[in-house]
C-alpha cells in the first residue's frame, strides 16, 4: 500500500468547540479510518467515538491509544501540553512511534508561564509590551512599578488561569489592591503566585495561527475573537464569545510584517533555544499604529477561532498533521477557502460566573445554513443538554463577513435553551 493511502486512527484530546471542529474536519478526509475524542461532547459523539477519559489522565490515554491502535494524537487544550503529554509519549516504548500534534513540555511553557514567554520575546527581539514580574516577596516593588506606568494597568497571572487571569484596570489604587489580592491572597490559586505587570497597548487585536513541524512553518488564516461577555466588548472576560476570519484590517503589508517581525523570529527562536515544536503556535497580536506587537502565545489552537479558521481550510487535515509529524511541512500547499467565516458563541445564562447545567437544547436539526459546533453540551437521556458555560459555536460562510454573521444570527433564531445568552454585535468593530 502506498504511503499516500495510509489511513489512520486518530485521537483528539479535549471536549470543546475546538475539538468538535477538529473531528469535523478530520472526518472529511478519506485517510481517516476512525476518530476518537477524549472526553468529547454531543457534537463529537455524532461523528466519532467518545472516550470517557480526562485530558491529563496520561495512563488512561495510553491504554486507549494501544487498545484502538491510534496512529496520531491531536491535543486540543493547553493543560496536557503544559503537563508534558508529548514527552510522556516519547518516553514510553509502546507509544514513542505514535505521532503527537502539540509541543513538548519545555516549549509549552510559552503558554504555561507568562514570564517565560516575555523573556523569550525579549531574547529573540519579538515586539511586545514593556513588563516586569513580581511575587509575594516583592509585592511592594510591584506597587512602585505600577506608579511608573500610566493607566490602564495590565496584570497577568503567570500560570494557567483558563483564559481569565488577565485584569485591565483604570485606577492605580485598584491595580495595587488587585496585585495584592493575586499575590498575597492567591486570587487565582497557583496560577498567580507570580504576576506579570505590563504596559497597556492600545490598538485592535487579532490572532495569528502558525503550523510548525519543528523545522518549517505554514501560516493559517488570521482571525479575531471577542473575549468579553457584553456588547461593545464590555463586562467580564470569557473564553471567547465569537470570531471572524479573515480579519479585514490585516492587509498584505501588515501580514508581511507579522511574518517577518513575529513568526520567523518565533520559529527560529524555538530552534535556537532547542525547544522542539510540532504543533500550533497561536500568536495573540495587537496592531499598534501600523505595527504588530505580541500580547501572548498559546501552544494550541484558540477557541472559538478554530471554529472559523479550520472551516476555511481546503487542504486535507490528515495530510497536514502527517507532514507536521514527519517534518515535511514544506512540501504541503495550504489551500484556503476565499469566503469569510464567522462564529457566534451561545453561552449559559450567568456565564462567566455561576450558571446552571442540564438545560435541553432544541432546534439543532433545523439549522441548515450554518455549522453547529458543540462545546459545553452532551447527550443525556436521548436529548442534547448544556454541560458548560460556552455551549455552542454557530459558524457560517459568506462572501463577506457581514453576510456570514447574518447567517449565524438567523441560525441562532432556530436554537433555544433556558437562559441562552449570546452577543449580538460580533464583527461590530471591523
Amino acid at each position: 500500500m502506498s504511503k499516500e493511502f495510509f489511513i489512520m486512527n486518530i485521537l483528539v484530546l479535549g471536549s470543546g468547540g475546538r475539538e468538535h471542529t477538529f473531528a469535523w474536519k478530520l472526518a472529511q478526509s478519506s485517510r481517516c479510518k476512525a476518530i476518537f475524542v477524549a472526553p468529547g461532547n454531543s457534537g463529537t459523539e455524532a461523528i466519532a467515538t467518545n472516550l470517557n477519559i480526562g485530558v491529563t489522565d496520561f495512563e488512561a490515554i495510553k491504554s486507549a491509544v494501544l487498545e484502538h491502535k491510534i496512529d496520531l494524537v491531536v491535543v486540543g487544550p493547553e493543560d496536557p501540553l503544559v503537563q508534558g503529554v508529548h514527552d510522556f509519549f516519547l518516553q514510553d516504548e509502546a507509544l514513542k512511534n505514535v505521532s503527537v500534534i502539540g509541543p513538548q513540555k519545555a516549549a509549552a511553557e510559552l503558554e504555561g508561564s507568562k514570564e517565560f514567554a516575555k523573556e523569550f520575546m525579549v531574547r529573540h527581539n519579538i515586539p511586545t509590551a514593556a513588563y516586569e514580574s513580581f511575587t509575594k516577596a516583592n509585592v511592594e516593588d510591584g506597587y512602585k512599578f505600577l506608579e511608573t506606568l500610566s493607566a490602564p494597568y495590565v496584570l497577568k497571572a503567570d500560570g494557567l488561569a483558563a483564559g481569565k487571569g488577565v485584569l485591565i484596570l483604570n485606577d492605580l489604587q485598584e491595580a495595587k489592591d488587585e496585585l495584592k489580592s493575586m499575590l498575597v491572597d492567591s486570587k487565582f490559586g497557583e496560577a498567580s503566585t507570580k504576576v506579570v505587570i505590563e504596559e497597556f497597548l492600545d490598538g485592535i487585536e487579532l490572532s495569528c495561527f502558525v503550523l510548525s513541524d519543528g523545522k518549517d512553518y505554514k501560516i493559517l488564516p488570521t482571525a479575531k475573537d471577542y473575549k468579553r461577555i457584553g456588547e461593545g466588548d464590555t463586562g467580564l472576560n470569557t473564553g471567547g464569545m465569537g470570531a471572524v476570519s479573515p480579519v479585514p484590517f490585516a492587509t498584505k503589508e501588515f501580514l508581511d510584517k507579522i511574518e517577518n517581525q513575529v513568526v520567523i523570529p518565533t520559529v527560529e527562536g524555538l530552534k535556537k533555544d532547542n525547544l522542539p515544536y510540532v504543533g500550533f503556535i497561536f500568536i495573540g497580536l495587537i496592531k499598534v499604529g501600523d505595527d504588530p506587537k505580541v500580547i501572548e502565545y498559546n501552544v494550541r489552537m484558540g477557541d472559538p477561532e478554530t471554529e472559523v479558521v479550520l472551516p476555511r481550510l481546503k487542504t486535507d487535515l490528515v495530510d497536514i498533521f502527517e507532514a507536521m509529524a514527519n517534518q515535511t511541512l514544506s512540501n504541503i500547499d495550504i489551500e484556503i477557502d476565499e469566503r469569510a467565516a464567522t462564529t457566534v458563541v451561545l453561552v449559559s445564562g450567568g456565564y462567566p460566573e455561576a450558571y446552571e447545567k442540564g438545560k435541553e437544547i432544541t432546534g439543532i436539526e433545523t439549522v441548515t445554513d450554518s455549522i453547529v459546533f458543540h462545546a459545553g453540551a452532551k447527550y443525556q437521556d436521548g436529548k442534547v443538554v448544556t454541560s458548560g458555560g460556552r455551549v455552542m459555536a454557530i459558524t457560517s460562510y459568506g462572501n463577506t463577513y457581514p453576510e456570514a454573521i447574518k447567517k449565524s444570527y438567523q441560525s441562532i433564531d432556530k436554537l433555544n435553551f433556558d437562559k441562552m445568552n449570546y452577543r449580538k454585535d460580533i464583527g461590530f468593530d471591523l
